[in-house]
């Protein structure tokens, strides 16, 4: 099985192959690709090097699963020549998501999306794929009518730059140093917190981050009448994203029921402590691919809502190890490959 890495040399990319040695997934061959000024240099895997190679004419024959993370241009233009190819695309771009005929897929939460797909598969985006796999086993169990999220995003989120930007300014502000202008956000992140990730379109009072929690959120849980209303932060982390999440439940649902539904489900650790300082941190997510919960607490203002703390590695379950789990699932599912056509 051959196996294509396109933006290999990205924070996700990276973190992509990472993640299928990690897993050992069953690759013949990974073949990294990335942009002209990347092409040539080598990439530590498996004991040995991965030399990445350009996108060229002709660089898409030969695949069997392609796993993109090189934004929506390169997506738009280069997941349908791999998919014409013969490849199977799990795409980490906002390019294809809202797509009605491209499946919108969490692992845990559902895989049975991609038996429709038609040669692109796409994978939600970081701060929606953690959310819904907490919120899927409380709509089976319970039913939900709406949903309030307020997340906390770290800077990895944006891309290496953005973590070179913290970096550099928080060393110059411990220093006491001049500050280097920011170049990344709008303002500095050191030492702050910005009420905005991605940007606002004209007219729209929400940003583009928050709009994809929203929508995401319905089409991969397959509910058009869940509300859902988000603001999203970006805050002075390097890893793993936070949230704070309201629930409103249809039926009732106890703090108690509701971390015992949680402590069942796929991909969730429950550390839920509080009073003796046990809760989740980002710093204990970082490198890790399950989602914790947490807080899990009633709301005194509602008698069908709970709130809760949530806390996921972005770069990981956010986005390259549920691509590499995708991929999986679509061998697994005999998903791959002409006669899956």
């Amino acid at each position: 099985m051959r196996v294509a890495v396109v933006g290999a040399t990205g924070a996700v990319g990276r973190t992509i192959l990472s993640v299928l040695e990690e897993r050992e997934f069953p690759a013949s061959e990974v073949v990294p690709f990335a942009s002209e000024r990347s092409a040539g240099r080598e990439i530590a895997w498996r004991g040995g090097t991965l030399r990445v190679e350009p996108l060229v004419d002709g660089a898409e024959e030969g695949f069997d699963i392609a796993l993109f993370s090189a934004g929506s241009a390169v997506s738009g233009e280069w997941a349908p020549r791999f998919a014409r190819a013969g490849a199977v695309v799990v795409d980490n771009s906002s390019r294809w998501r809202m797509e009605p005929e491209v499946p919108l897929v969490v692992a845990e939460v559902n895989p049975e999306a991609l038996d429709d797909h038609r040669g692109i598969v796409a994978n939600p985006n970081c701060s929606t794929m953690q959310m819904v796999v907490v919120l899927k086993p409380i709509l089976d169990a319970v039913g939900i009518e709406r949903v309030v999220v307020s997340t906390y995003q770290a800077v990895s989120g944006t891309g290496q730059r953005a973590i070179e930007e913290l970096h550099r300014q928080t060393e110059a502000l411990i220093a006491a140093q001049e500050l280097p202008p920011p170049s990344v956000y709008p303002h500095r992140i050191a030492f702050n917190v910005l009420p905005q990730v991605e940007t606002f379109k004209d007219g729209d009072d929400y940003t583009t981050e928050e709009r994809k929690m929203m929508n995401e959120t319905r089409k991969i849980l397959g509910r058009d009448d869940i509300g859902v209303s988000a603001t999203c932060a970006r805050v002075p982390v390097f890893s793993s994203h936070s949230e704070s999440i309201n629930v409103q439940t249809r039926e009732p649902l106890s703090p108690e029921r509701c971390r015992e539904l949680l402590a069942s489900a796929p991909g969730i650790v429950v550390v839920d402590d509080p009073h003796n300082g046990r809760y989740p941190l980002a710093i204990d997510a970082a490198g890790r691919d399950e989602v914790f919960v947490g807080r899990i607490r009633r709301d005194p203002s509602h008698e069908r809502c709970l709130n809760m703390w949530v806390v996921a590695d972005n770069l990981r379950k956010g986005a390259a190890t549920n691509a590499v789990q995708l991929a999986e699932l679509l061998v697994e599912r005999g998903l791959v490959g002409s006669a899956a056509r």
